[in-house]
């Protein structure tokens, strides 16, 4: 369906062309020299009043009224105020603020098959208002419906959380997530002449069987990560050492010194405790 303007003139010159024909009916009656003529001319001034009567409207900002005359669709008012349009219409009322859908706390399966939890806020606003009446049943229904499927597909296409670098999850990508959410939505909403203005995760968690296990998961990601950088600074360091030693010429250090000397310093600083120095004072021989 396709939107098209109704046909429609200022409600307040359709009051003045309603008065006028009331007068010209008065007139007729008392000026008429046949009463059967003056009565048949009042009464069809009075039908055809009844019949314009029945056109007037009013649409409020941000509203539309979508016409049908005897089932077939004649057009659709979207300016505010005072109308005479056709008469005899239905006039189906259809709101073009913005609006917001909260979708329920859904249950999924992430891509590697962890269940979690995930909701999301549609924003959106009908553009159509033909679509919106008569290519669906009840677009409102129909948005909620589509929503939460296009959540449910799009929740299926990522993990919820990536361990290793690189790639898209849930949680880290959310503006994407987000974005091509709101992409599928509008190829499934246009339809109803729908257009969604913005979709945002609201709610995402692992799910309560799950949740525990997960987190310890995290936990062990995040102390290897740990542990991987102080490696990598305590080599550093040890390298450092040997070499300023050694272009300082304080002290000259075999293989197996310089061996001695960075398992020292590597358990010094990699261990979690506070290292506890040994004193040497000697040997008994």
């Amino acid at each position: 369906m396709s939107e098209k303007q109704a046909w429609k003139i200022n409600g307040f010159v359709g009051i003045f062309i309603i008065l006028l024909l009331i007068g010209l009916a008065v007139y007729a009656f008392f000026t008429s020299l046949s009463l059967p003529v003056a009565i048949g001319l009042a009464v069809l001034i009075t039908i055809i009043v009844g019949v314009l009567a029945s056109g007037f409207t009013i649409v409020q900002p941000n509203e539309a009224r979508v016409l049908t005359f005897f089932g077939r669709y004649v057009g659709t008012i979207v300016d505010d105020g005072m109308w005479l349009t056709v008469p005899l219409t239905a006039r189906k009322h259809v709101s073009l603020r913005v609006r917001n859908f909260n979708s329920k706390m859904l249950k999924v399966n992430d891509v590697d098959g962890n269940p979690v939890e995930i909701a999301a806020v549609i924003v959106f606003k009908v553009i159509n208002s033909a679509r919106a009446v008569f290519d669906v049943d009840d677009y409102e229904t129909f948005v909620e419906i589509q929503s939460e499927t296009a959540l449910r597909h799009v929740a299926t296409k990522y993990p919820y959380d990536v361990f290793e670098e690189g790639g898209y999850s849930l949680r880290g990508n959310a503006e994407e997530v987000a974005a091509e959410l709101a992409r599928e939505l509008q190829e499934r909403l246009m339809v109803a002449g729908v257009e969604v203005m913005e979709a945002r995760l609201t709610h995402l968690a692992y799910a309560t069987e799950i949740a525990s296990a997960m987190l310890q998961r995290q936990q062990a990601t995040a102390i290897l990560a740990a542990r991987q950088k102080i490696v990598e600074g305590a080599v550093g360091m040890a390298e450092m050492a040997i070499a300023q030693l050694e272009s300082n010429h304080t002290v000259e250090l075999d293989d197996e010194r310089k061996v001695a000397m960075i398992n020292n310093l590597l358990v010094a600083i990699v261990s979690d405790r506070s290292a506890q120095p040994v004193i040497n004072t000697g040997t008994l021989y």
